[in-house]
Protein backbone atom coordinates (compact mmCIF):
# COMPACT_ATOMS: atom_id res chain seq x y z
CA UNK A 1 0.00 0.00 0.00
CA UNK A 2 2.84 2.61 1.01
CA UNK A 3 4.66 1.88 -2.46
CA UNK A 4 1.10 2.39 -4.50
CA UNK A 5 0.72 5.74 -2.42
CA UNK A 6 4.43 6.90 -3.10
CA UNK A 7 4.22 6.01 -6.51
CA UNK A 8 1.18 8.07 -7.07
CA UNK A 9 3.44 11.04 -6.11
CA UNK A 10 4.54 12.02 -9.23
CA UNK A 11 2.06 11.27 -11.33
CA UNK A 12 -0.98 13.55 -13.42
CA UNK A 13 -2.95 12.45 -9.74
CA UNK A 14 -1.06 14.32 -8.00
CA UNK A 15 -2.81 17.61 -6.69
CA UNK A 16 -0.04 19.64 -5.46
CA UNK A 17 2.00 18.61 -8.37
CA UNK A 18 1.63 21.98 -10.22
CA UNK A 19 3.61 20.57 -13.36
CA UNK A 20 6.68 22.25 -15.52
CA UNK A 21 3.74 24.37 -17.35
CA UNK A 22 2.07 25.51 -14.42
CA UNK A 23 2.26 29.72 -14.33
CA UNK A 24 3.86 30.65 -11.06
CA UNK A 25 1.91 33.19 -8.98
CA UNK A 26 3.23 37.03 -8.76
CA UNK A 27 4.05 38.54 -5.06
CA UNK A 28 5.62 38.07 -1.44
CA UNK A 29 5.61 34.60 0.37
CA UNK A 30 5.49 35.16 3.89
CA UNK A 31 5.62 32.41 6.54
CA UNK A 32 2.08 31.88 8.23
CA UNK A 33 4.02 31.01 11.39
CA UNK A 34 5.54 34.71 10.75
CA UNK A 35 2.05 36.20 10.66
CA UNK A 36 1.54 34.39 13.81
CA UNK A 37 4.16 35.86 16.12
CA UNK A 38 3.80 38.93 15.12
CA UNK A 39 3.29 41.80 17.49
CA UNK A 40 1.55 44.96 16.38
CA UNK A 41 0.72 48.06 18.78
CA UNK A 42 -3.21 47.94 19.38
CA UNK A 43 -5.03 50.58 17.46
CA UNK A 44 -7.39 51.60 20.63
CA UNK A 45 -3.88 52.81 22.53
CA UNK A 46 -3.19 55.46 19.53
CA UNK A 47 -4.71 58.29 22.01
CA UNK A 48 -3.19 57.05 25.11
CA UNK A 49 0.18 59.20 26.68
CA UNK A 50 2.61 57.18 28.00
CA UNK A 51 3.57 59.05 31.49
CA UNK A 52 6.25 57.72 33.35
CA UNK A 53 7.30 58.45 37.24
CA UNK A 54 10.08 60.67 38.50
CA UNK A 55 13.58 59.13 38.02
CA UNK A 56 14.49 57.97 42.02
CA UNK A 57 17.78 57.11 43.06
CA UNK A 58 19.30 54.31 45.18
CA UNK A 59 22.30 53.28 47.46
CA UNK A 60 21.35 49.74 47.78
CA UNK A 61 20.47 47.04 44.75
CA UNK A 62 20.25 44.13 47.09
CA UNK A 63 18.96 41.57 45.24
CA UNK A 64 18.77 40.34 41.55
CA UNK A 65 15.37 42.46 40.07
CA UNK A 66 17.08 45.45 42.66
CA UNK A 67 14.35 44.63 45.78
CA UNK A 68 12.31 41.66 46.42
CA UNK A 69 9.36 42.95 44.33
CA UNK A 70 11.14 43.62 41.37
CA UNK A 71 9.46 46.75 41.01
CA UNK A 72 12.48 49.61 40.68
CA UNK A 73 10.10 51.74 38.11
CA UNK A 74 12.97 54.91 37.15
CA UNK A 75 16.38 54.53 37.94
CA UNK A 76 19.29 57.48 37.56
CA UNK A 77 22.27 57.51 35.22
CA UNK A 78 23.86 60.73 33.83
CA UNK A 79 22.91 62.06 30.53
CA UNK A 80 26.15 60.73 28.91
CA UNK A 81 27.06 57.68 30.96
CA UNK A 82 31.32 56.91 30.52
CA UNK A 83 32.99 53.67 31.61
CA UNK A 84 34.42 55.06 35.39
CA UNK A 85 36.21 52.28 36.48
CA UNK A 86 36.26 48.59 34.94
CA UNK A 87 38.01 44.96 36.54
CA UNK A 88 38.45 41.69 35.69
CA UNK A 89 36.10 40.26 38.43
CA UNK A 90 36.52 36.70 38.18
CA UNK A 91 35.49 33.77 35.13
CA UNK A 92 33.67 34.10 32.91
CA UNK A 93 30.61 32.13 30.64
CA UNK A 94 32.22 29.19 28.72
CA UNK A 95 31.13 26.20 27.44
CA UNK A 96 31.03 24.43 30.62
CA UNK A 97 30.22 26.95 33.09
CA UNK A 98 27.82 29.90 32.97
CA UNK A 99 27.43 33.10 34.82
CA UNK A 100 23.67 33.96 35.59
CA UNK A 101 23.34 36.17 38.61
CA UNK A 102 23.65 39.78 39.23
CA UNK A 103 25.98 41.95 41.06
CA UNK A 104 24.41 43.44 44.16
CA UNK A 105 25.13 46.63 45.57
CA UNK A 106 25.13 47.43 48.82
CA UNK A 107 27.19 49.37 52.08
CA UNK A 108 29.13 50.98 49.50
CA UNK A 109 30.34 47.66 48.19
CA UNK A 110 29.52 45.91 45.23
CA UNK A 111 29.26 42.15 45.32
CA UNK A 112 29.54 39.58 42.37
CA UNK A 113 29.72 35.24 41.79
CA UNK A 114 31.21 34.33 38.81
CA UNK A 115 30.88 31.28 36.45
CA UNK A 116 33.25 29.44 39.46
CA UNK A 117 31.04 30.24 41.77
CA UNK A 118 33.65 32.57 43.35
CA UNK A 119 32.16 35.20 45.54
CA UNK A 120 33.92 38.73 45.66
CA UNK A 121 33.55 42.12 46.68
CA UNK A 122 34.58 45.06 45.54
CA UNK A 123 34.68 49.06 47.02
CA UNK A 124 31.62 50.37 44.04
CA UNK A 125 33.35 53.84 44.30
CA UNK A 126 36.61 52.59 42.26
CA UNK A 127 36.82 48.67 42.14
CA UNK A 128 39.65 48.26 44.24
CA UNK A 129 39.05 44.28 45.51
CA UNK A 130 38.36 43.65 49.04
CA UNK A 131 37.28 39.99 49.27
CA UNK A 132 37.10 36.93 47.50
CA UNK A 133 35.72 33.47 48.54
CA UNK A 134 35.14 30.30 47.15
CA UNK A 135 31.97 29.10 47.34
CA UNK A 136 32.61 25.31 46.76
CA UNK A 137 35.08 22.78 48.08
CA UNK A 138 37.69 21.09 46.19
CA UNK A 139 35.82 17.67 46.76
CA UNK A 140 32.61 19.26 44.65
CA UNK A 141 34.51 21.14 42.33
CA UNK A 142 33.90 18.89 39.02
CA UNK A 143 35.09 21.56 37.19
CA UNK A 144 31.39 22.02 35.91
CA UNK A 145 29.48 24.97 37.25
CA UNK A 146 26.21 26.25 36.29
CA UNK A 147 23.66 28.85 38.07
CA UNK A 148 23.57 30.61 41.16
CA UNK A 149 23.30 33.90 42.33
CA UNK A 150 23.27 36.94 45.30
CA UNK A 151 21.21 38.85 47.79
CA UNK A 152 21.84 40.83 50.41
CA UNK A 153 20.47 41.81 54.05
CA UNK A 154 21.73 43.14 57.16
CA UNK A 155 25.20 42.82 56.29
CA UNK A 156 25.13 39.35 55.01
CA UNK A 157 25.54 37.87 51.43
CA UNK A 158 23.42 35.25 50.52
CA UNK A 159 24.35 33.09 48.00
CA UNK A 160 23.18 29.72 46.10
CA UNK A 161 25.28 27.76 43.87
CA UNK A 162 24.86 24.49 41.29
CA UNK A 163 26.08 22.14 43.92
CA UNK A 164 22.56 22.80 45.92
CA UNK A 165 23.36 24.80 48.58
CA UNK A 166 22.63 28.22 50.21
CA UNK A 167 25.69 29.70 51.71
CA UNK A 168 25.49 32.60 53.76
CA UNK A 169 28.68 35.02 54.36
CA UNK A 170 29.71 38.31 56.69
CA UNK A 171 29.55 41.22 53.73
CA UNK A 172 32.51 42.79 54.82
CA UNK A 173 34.77 39.85 55.82
CA UNK A 174 34.12 37.17 53.35
CA UNK A 175 34.21 34.65 56.20
CA UNK A 176 30.83 32.06 56.10
CA UNK A 177 28.45 32.85 58.59
CA UNK A 178 26.08 29.54 57.76
CA UNK A 179 25.52 26.58 55.32
CA UNK A 180 22.00 24.85 54.08
CA UNK A 181 22.11 21.96 51.79
CA UNK A 182 18.95 21.58 49.44
CA UNK A 183 17.85 18.53 47.56
CA UNK A 184 18.18 19.93 44.05
CA UNK A 185 21.05 22.48 42.37
CA UNK A 186 19.92 25.68 42.05
CA UNK A 187 20.21 28.19 38.95
CA UNK A 188 18.66 31.32 39.85
CA UNK A 189 19.54 34.09 42.93
CA UNK A 190 18.02 33.75 46.53
CA UNK A 191 15.13 36.63 47.21
CA UNK A 192 15.39 38.13 50.61
CA UNK A 193 12.71 39.63 53.27
CA UNK A 194 11.93 39.95 56.26
CA UNK A 195 14.60 37.72 57.52
CA UNK A 196 13.76 35.01 55.19
CA UNK A 197 15.89 33.48 52.17
CA UNK A 198 13.60 31.98 49.52
CA UNK A 199 15.27 29.64 46.70
CA UNK A 200 13.54 27.62 43.73
CA UNK A 201 15.86 24.61 42.84
CA UNK A 202 15.40 23.00 39.19
CA UNK A 203 13.28 20.23 39.86
CA UNK A 204 10.76 22.82 41.06
CA UNK A 205 11.06 22.91 45.04
CA UNK A 206 10.28 26.47 46.95
CA UNK A 207 12.69 26.37 50.48
CA UNK A 208 12.26 28.80 52.79
CA UNK A 209 15.25 29.33 54.83
CA UNK A 210 15.98 31.55 58.22
CA UNK A 211 18.40 34.49 57.31
CA UNK A 212 19.94 34.28 60.74
CA UNK A 213 20.98 30.56 60.32
CA UNK A 214 19.82 28.88 57.22
CA UNK A 215 17.22 26.81 59.25
CA UNK A 216 14.30 25.12 57.02
CA UNK A 217 11.64 27.00 57.39
CA UNK A 218 9.06 25.62 54.85
CA UNK A 219 9.49 23.54 51.34
CA UNK A 220 6.95 23.75 48.65
CA UNK A 221 6.99 20.85 46.02
CA UNK A 222 6.26 21.93 42.47
CA UNK A 223 5.89 19.16 39.57
CA UNK A 224 9.13 19.49 37.57
CA UNK A 225 9.53 19.13 33.80
CA UNK A 226 11.79 16.75 31.76
CA UNK A 227 13.21 19.90 29.61
CA UNK A 228 14.27 23.20 31.16
CA UNK A 229 15.90 26.35 29.66
CA UNK A 230 19.09 27.30 31.69
CA UNK A 231 19.08 29.37 34.59
CA UNK A 232 15.68 30.33 36.65
CA UNK A 233 13.43 33.06 37.64
CA UNK A 234 14.23 33.97 41.66
CA UNK A 235 10.69 34.42 43.46
CA UNK A 236 9.11 37.67 44.15
CA UNK A 237 7.98 39.00 47.70
CA UNK A 238 5.83 41.36 48.67
CA UNK A 239 2.78 41.89 50.57
CA UNK A 240 3.40 38.58 52.77
CA UNK A 241 3.13 36.25 49.24
CA UNK A 242 5.61 34.71 47.54
CA UNK A 243 5.18 34.28 43.45
CA UNK A 244 7.33 31.14 42.29
CA UNK A 245 7.80 30.39 38.84
CA UNK A 246 8.05 27.25 37.92
CA UNK A 247 10.21 25.40 34.81
CA UNK A 248 6.52 23.75 33.88
CA UNK A 249 4.96 27.03 33.05
CA UNK A 250 3.04 27.62 36.60
CA UNK A 251 3.53 30.59 39.03
CA UNK A 252 2.51 29.29 42.65
CA UNK A 253 1.30 32.37 45.48
CA UNK A 254 2.70 30.82 48.95
CA UNK A 255 1.98 32.66 52.35
CA UNK A 256 5.48 33.47 53.31
CA UNK A 257 4.85 32.67 56.61
CA UNK A 258 4.12 28.95 56.24
CA UNK A 259 3.85 28.19 52.13
CA UNK A 260 0.75 27.24 51.78
CA UNK A 261 -1.12 27.73 48.82
CA UNK A 262 -3.23 30.48 48.14
CA UNK A 263 -3.85 30.35 44.53
CA UNK A 264 -1.96 29.02 41.05
CA UNK A 265 -2.33 29.93 38.01
CA UNK A 266 -0.35 28.51 34.12
CA UNK A 267 1.46 30.95 31.81
CA UNK A 268 1.36 28.86 28.70
CA UNK A 269 0.52 29.84 25.45
CA UNK A 270 -1.63 27.40 23.06
CA UNK A 271 -1.45 29.58 19.89
CA UNK A 272 2.38 29.08 19.18
CA UNK A 273 2.93 26.24 16.97
CA UNK A 274 6.80 26.64 16.23
CA UNK A 275 8.59 24.02 18.71
CA UNK A 276 10.45 26.50 20.71
CA UNK A 277 6.91 27.03 22.28
CA UNK A 278 6.97 23.41 23.96
CA UNK A 279 9.26 24.78 26.17
CA UNK A 280 7.35 26.05 28.94
CA UNK A 281 9.82 27.11 31.07
CA UNK A 282 9.41 30.77 33.26
CA UNK A 283 12.89 31.87 33.48
CA UNK A 284 12.25 35.81 33.91
CA UNK A 285 11.26 36.62 37.17
CA UNK A 286 7.96 37.81 38.03
CA UNK A 287 6.84 41.46 39.06
CA UNK A 288 4.35 42.34 41.89
CA UNK A 289 3.64 46.26 42.04
CA UNK A 290 0.51 47.65 43.43
CA UNK A 291 -1.73 44.39 44.15
CA UNK A 292 -0.62 42.71 40.54
CA UNK A 293 1.81 40.18 39.17
CA UNK A 294 3.19 40.24 35.87
CA UNK A 295 5.12 37.15 34.48
CA UNK A 296 6.40 35.84 31.37
CA UNK A 297 6.45 32.76 29.76
CA UNK A 298 9.20 31.78 27.32
CA UNK A 299 5.68 29.94 25.46
CA UNK A 300 4.37 32.59 24.63
CA UNK A 301 2.97 34.51 26.91
CA UNK A 302 2.73 37.54 29.28
CA UNK A 303 0.08 37.80 31.94
CA UNK A 304 -1.28 40.23 34.63
CA UNK A 305 -2.66 38.62 37.33
CA UNK A 306 -4.38 39.83 40.74
CA UNK A 307 -2.02 39.34 43.53
CA UNK A 308 -4.94 38.60 46.36
CA UNK A 309 -7.56 36.21 44.40
CA UNK A 310 -5.19 34.75 41.27
CA UNK A 311 -7.81 36.23 39.12
CA UNK A 312 -6.07 36.96 35.58
CA UNK A 313 -6.60 40.68 34.61
CA UNK A 314 -4.98 40.32 31.13
CA UNK A 315 -2.43 38.23 28.83
CA UNK A 316 -0.67 39.71 25.80
CA UNK A 317 1.23 36.95 23.42
CA UNK A 318 4.58 37.62 24.11
CA UNK A 319 7.32 34.98 24.91
CA UNK A 320 10.28 36.08 27.05
CA UNK A 321 12.70 34.77 28.83
CA UNK A 322 13.98 38.05 30.93
CA UNK A 323 11.90 39.56 33.70
CA UNK A 324 9.69 42.30 32.42
CA UNK A 325 10.67 46.11 33.62
CA UNK A 326 7.31 47.95 35.17
CA UNK A 327 7.16 51.90 35.53
CA UNK A 328 4.27 53.37 36.11
CA UNK A 329 1.33 52.08 34.47
CA UNK A 330 3.77 50.91 31.54
CA UNK A 331 5.55 47.89 31.28
CA UNK A 332 8.33 46.56 28.58
CA UNK A 333 9.78 43.03 28.11
CA UNK A 334 11.87 42.00 25.37
CA UNK A 335 10.89 39.32 23.55
CA UNK A 336 12.65 36.18 22.04
CA UNK A 337 12.14 37.47 18.75
CA UNK A 338 13.94 40.24 19.67
CA UNK A 339 11.18 42.70 20.16
CA UNK A 340 10.99 45.46 22.56
CA UNK A 341 7.46 45.85 23.59
CA UNK A 342 5.21 48.62 25.91
CA UNK A 343 2.16 47.59 27.14
CA UNK A 344 -0.30 49.74 29.34
CA UNK A 345 -0.79 47.72 32.59
CA UNK A 346 -4.37 48.84 32.77
CA UNK A 347 -5.45 47.38 29.73
CA UNK A 348 -2.92 44.84 28.69
CA UNK A 349 -2.87 47.51 25.19
CA UNK A 350 0.40 47.04 23.84
CA UNK A 351 1.50 50.59 22.86
CA UNK A 352 4.76 49.96 20.24
CA UNK A 353 6.67 47.25 19.37
CA UNK A 354 10.40 48.18 18.02
CA UNK A 355 12.22 44.70 16.23
CA UNK A 356 15.72 44.76 17.19
CA UNK A 357 18.30 42.99 15.32
CA UNK A 358 17.95 39.10 15.44
CA UNK A 359 20.53 37.71 14.21
CA UNK A 360 24.46 38.55 13.44
CA UNK A 361 24.17 36.94 10.16
CA UNK A 362 20.90 38.10 9.03
CA UNK A 363 21.17 37.13 5.55
CA UNK A 364 21.74 33.32 6.43
CA UNK A 365 19.49 33.88 9.77
CA UNK A 366 22.82 32.68 11.86
CA UNK A 367 23.95 33.10 15.26
CA UNK A 368 20.96 34.37 17.24
CA UNK A 369 21.25 37.63 19.04
CA UNK A 370 19.76 37.56 22.95
CA UNK A 371 19.21 41.11 24.24
CA UNK A 372 18.74 41.25 28.28
CA UNK A 373 15.48 42.44 29.75
CA UNK A 374 14.96 46.11 29.18
CA UNK A 375 16.19 48.69 32.41
CA UNK A 376 14.59 52.26 32.97
CA UNK A 377 17.22 54.91 33.76
CA UNK A 378 17.12 59.36 33.19
CA UNK A 379 13.80 58.54 30.76
CA UNK A 380 16.19 55.57 28.85
CA UNK A 381 14.96 52.27 27.48
CA UNK A 382 18.61 50.59 27.93
CA UNK A 383 19.44 46.86 26.92
CA UNK A 384 22.55 44.83 26.66
CA UNK A 385 23.16 42.32 23.91
CA UNK A 386 25.45 38.89 22.98
CA UNK A 387 26.28 40.75 19.97
CA UNK A 388 28.54 43.28 22.40
CA UNK A 389 26.45 45.86 21.46
CA UNK A 390 24.11 48.51 24.11
CA UNK A 391 20.87 50.50 22.71
CA UNK A 392 19.19 52.96 24.43
CA UNK A 393 15.61 53.31 23.16
CA UNK A 394 12.67 55.67 24.15
CA UNK A 395 10.41 54.97 26.24
CA UNK A 396 7.86 57.05 25.07
CA UNK A 397 8.21 55.62 21.05
CA UNK A 398 10.40 52.91 21.17
CA UNK A 399 12.60 54.52 18.89
CA UNK A 400 16.45 54.09 18.79
CA UNK A 401 18.26 56.72 21.02
CA UNK A 402 21.73 55.62 20.75
CA UNK A 403 24.27 52.50 20.72
CA UNK A 404 27.45 51.89 22.62
CA UNK A 405 30.09 49.12 21.03
CA UNK A 406 30.87 46.51 24.03
CA UNK A 407 34.47 44.64 24.43
CA UNK A 408 32.47 41.49 24.97
CA UNK A 409 28.87 39.87 25.11
CA UNK A 410 26.59 41.13 27.95
CA UNK A 411 23.32 38.93 28.76
CA UNK A 412 23.07 39.92 32.28
CA UNK A 413 21.05 42.68 33.15
CA UNK A 414 22.61 45.65 34.45
CA UNK A 415 22.29 47.33 38.21
CA UNK A 416 21.63 50.33 39.03
CA UNK A 417 22.70 52.18 42.53
CA UNK A 418 24.44 55.73 43.84
CA UNK A 419 24.01 57.50 39.87
CA UNK A 420 25.78 54.55 38.51
CA UNK A 421 24.86 51.91 36.30
CA UNK A 422 27.18 48.37 36.84
CA UNK A 423 27.29 45.71 33.96
CA UNK A 424 28.99 42.46 34.20
CA UNK A 425 29.61 41.03 31.01
CA UNK A 426 30.49 37.40 29.75
CA UNK A 427 34.26 37.57 29.97
CA UNK A 428 33.81 37.94 33.77
CA UNK A 429 34.92 41.80 33.37
CA UNK A 430 32.56 44.77 35.97
CA UNK A 431 32.27 47.22 35.14
CA UNK A 432 31.46 51.02 36.23
CA UNK A 433 29.21 53.75 34.30
CA UNK A 434 28.44 57.05 35.17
Amino acid sequence: MSAVLLSGCGSDLNPFDGGEDDEILPGTRISVLALERALRPDLNAIDTQIVLPAPEDTDTWSQAGGLSHHAMHHMVIGPAPRVLWRVKAGDGSGERNRTLGEPVVADGRIFVLDAKSIAAAYNASNGTRLWRRELVSKLEDDGHFLGGGLAYEEGLIFATTGFAEVVALDARSGRDAWRAKVDSPIRSAPTVNGNRVFVTTVDNQVYALSAKDGRRLWTYSGVSSQTILLGGGSPAVDGGVVIAPFTNGEIAALRVDNGSVLWSDSVIAVRRTEAAASLTDIRGRPVIDRGRVYAVGHSGILVSIDLRTGQRVWDVPVPGVYQPWISGDFLYATTIDSEVVCIDVRSGQIMWVTQLRRFEDEEDQEDRIIWTGPSIASDRLILFSSNEEALSLSPYSGAVLGDIELKAPVTISPVFANATMYVYDDDGTLLAYR
